[in-house]
């Protein structure tokens, strides 16, 4: 059985530097083993790549960039995300999810709700910390999803393995 793959929004080249930047301050570096992303799904069946294929291309050829706000912090309980309000993305998310439901795993078939992880791994009292201090200096920002990424997951870090590029 081929290893899982994962599907995230790509993100504009601003936004990505920026959140990446935000996760390599606060992420654990023995752990930080991904780049900042937004995770669409988690685990689709890699053995299934073949057939996943054609479905997000036509996807990302139908969808225009996609408005993202940065609009606030939450805790994950031992770490830290930003929350992103992004109807567009949502419904392409749904739109997938529909596709893809004879195989989605039960936290892909779960609600979406999208974020971006900046901290996972510590303890309760440090990712609370974290979130007082992000929630006075980081002021609400936007960006734009410009594309999918289709990854493998190999037991910690990702391959990329196919870029799914929004139509204009």
């Amino acid at each position: 059985m081929a290893q899982p793959l994962v599907l995230t929004l790509k993100l504009d080249d601003a936004t990505f530097a920026r959140l990446d930047a935000l996760r390599r301050a606060h992420y654990p570096p023995e752990r930080n083993q991904v780049p900042a992303h937004l995770t669409l799904f988690h685990a689709l069946p890699g053995e299934r790549k073949s057939l996943l294929r054609p479905v997000l291309e036509a996807a990302a050829r139908r969808q225009r960039k996609i408005p993202l706000a940065f609009k606030g912090v939450k805790s994950l309980g031992g770490g830290v995300a930003l929350t992103v309000e992004a109807p567009a993305l949502s419904a392409l998310r749904r739109d997938l999810a529909d596709e893809f439901a004879p195989f989605l795993t039960a936290q892909d078939s779960a609600g979406f709700r999208p974020h971006v992880t900046l901290q996972n791994k510590v303890t309760t009292a440090e990712a609370e910390t974290l979130r007082r201090e992000l929630n006075i200096a980081l002021r609400p920002f936007e960006g734009r999803g410009e594309g999918l990424i289709l990854w493998r997951y190999l037991g910690g870090p990702w391959q990329r393995e196919a870029v799914f590029p929004f139509r204009g």
